[in-house]
């Protein structure tokens, strides 16, 4: 198994670039089984789940030819002939999901294994199962598995609300509705840059859509789509990763360039909240400049679903805080219980306490290295934050769930002047 070392009291000088997004790459993949001929895909990252639902599609017998370090893809549903998941690999992943619209608006069936993912929050596929209905759709459970199929061989279309708004679910309709008979409308649909982008596929594959990025979503069905070449938009949570970076171990004054990000994607709710930290921001062309300031001021954030303060921010914004000289708190709407990262923070001398959906704050206090654990994707970058600017060696171990959505992390942060390095180790050696 692999893990992170990290010896703090390196700064980060920069520049640091900015990958594809993960959480766009994968609808857009799923986008491209709804067309039978070659769709080709740029700036997709390098990163384990991107690897894992290629393999979930490779099963229904689509050709993918996958060219990780050129950071392209190209599908070929032409031969696709199998409409499952299974179990074994949709389990590793929560995205793997998308390939119940995508087969249902393609094939009229879908066998798809209910999803895995990141070990916190409950995070249920009932959305999509009553979203699929709403078009027409007949659903079974079969030990483990929604058995869904459309009576006719084609889904009608229909009407559904999103309570509360998902990604996920808006995502999944829409690639069911675009291939249906009649029209349909998703009502609080989600409006996160990755469906706005997504969504941009699907209308230069042929799809009939209006309202794109506002909460009423109108798709109304066609016959059949085309292929098409399209770029992956950068990942706005990397970016903010980034901007937290090097807010907290930059060197006062110095800026930090971040080159390839979107900070729009990002939305207003962090920025400002970011700012009021007395970071400086500067959106350049094509980058965003950062300025550490001589000395953070705390700013108490509360996560909502886009526009609001992203919630895969949060963790990362902890650690920003506890740099500041000051209380604080974040507050936890969209998933109350994704505090896996506290409990190690706390090993490390953050002074972060947990009261309901709430994580009280008080900054100031030196951060000491230590071995942590990881327990999921951000709360394993929120880590490796902390050992950049702690007192000695940290040790951040199952970095697996960070590969799955940090495209080579190390390596970049070490380029940009970040002591860390990856190393093997045995979780079950007896120490010394």
């Amino acid at each position: 198994m692999d893990k992170l070392v990290v010896r703090g009291g390196n700064p980060l000088t920069g520049p640091l670039t900015v990958s594809g997004s993960k959480n766009t790459a994968l609808p857009l993949m799923s986008a491209a089984l709804l067309t039978d001929g070659p769709v080709s895909l740029t700036n997709i990252p390098d990163l384990k789940d991107i690897h894992t639902f290629r393999r979930v599609i490779e099963v229904t017998g689509t050709e993918v030819e996958h060219l990780p370090h050129e950071h392209r893809m190209t599908l070929n549903a032409g031969t696709l002939d199998r409409a499952e998941a299974p179990y074994e690999l949709v389990k590793r992943m929560r995205a793997s999901f998308y390939m119940l619209g995508a087969l249902l608006g393609r094939m009229g069936k879908a066998r798809v294994s209910l999803p895995g993912g990141c070990a916190w929050g409950p995070r249920p596929v009932d959305l999509h199962i009553e979203g699929m209905k709403a078009l027409g759709a007949t659903i079974d459970l079969d030990q483990g598995y929604v058995v869904a199929s459309a009576p006719s061989g084609r889904l009608d279309g229909g009407r559904f609300t999103l309570e509360p708004s998902s990604v996920g679910a808006t995502i999944n309709i829409a690639l069911a509705a675009s291939l249906a008979r009649g029209g349909s409308v998703i009502e609080n649909a989600a409006i996160e840059p990755d469906v706005v982008h997504f969504c941009e596929m699907l209308q230069a594959m042929g799809a009939k859509l209006d309202g794109i990025g506002t909460r009423t979503l109108e798709i109304q069905g066609v016959d059949s789509l085309s292929p098409v070449d399209f770029q992956n938009c950068p990942d706005r949570i990397e970016l903010g990763t980034y901007m937290i970076a090097a807010a907290i171990s930059g060197i006062p004054g110095k800026p930090v360039d971040l080159i390839g990000g979107r900070a729009d994607h990002l939305g207003d709710a962090f920025l400002d909240a970011f700012r009021r930290t007395g970071t400086g921001v500067e959106i350049l062309h094509d980058r965003i400049r950062v300025t550490p300031p001589e000395e953070l001021r705390p700013v108490s954030v509360r996560t909502e679903i886009y526009p609001g303060f992203p919630t895969d921010l949060q963790a990362q914004w902890t650690i920003l805080m506890a740099r500041c000289a000051g209380n604080s708190k974040v507050h936890e709407s969209v998933y109350p219980d994704r505090f896996k990262h506290i409990p190690e923070l706390q090993r490390m001398g953050v002074n972060a306490i947990i009261v309901g959906d709430e994580v009280m704050i008080e900054g100031g206090k030196s951060i000491q290295g230590t071995n942590v654990m990881s327990t999921d994707l951000r709360a394993s970058v929120s880590l490796v934050l902390a050992g950049m600017v702690a007192e000695g060696e940290t040790h951040v171990l199952r970095v697996y769930h960070l590969d799955r959505g940090y495209e080579r992390l190390e390596e970049k942060l070490s380029a940009a002047g970040v002591d860390i390095e990856r190393v093997r180790y045995d979780e079950w050696a007896d120490p010394n």
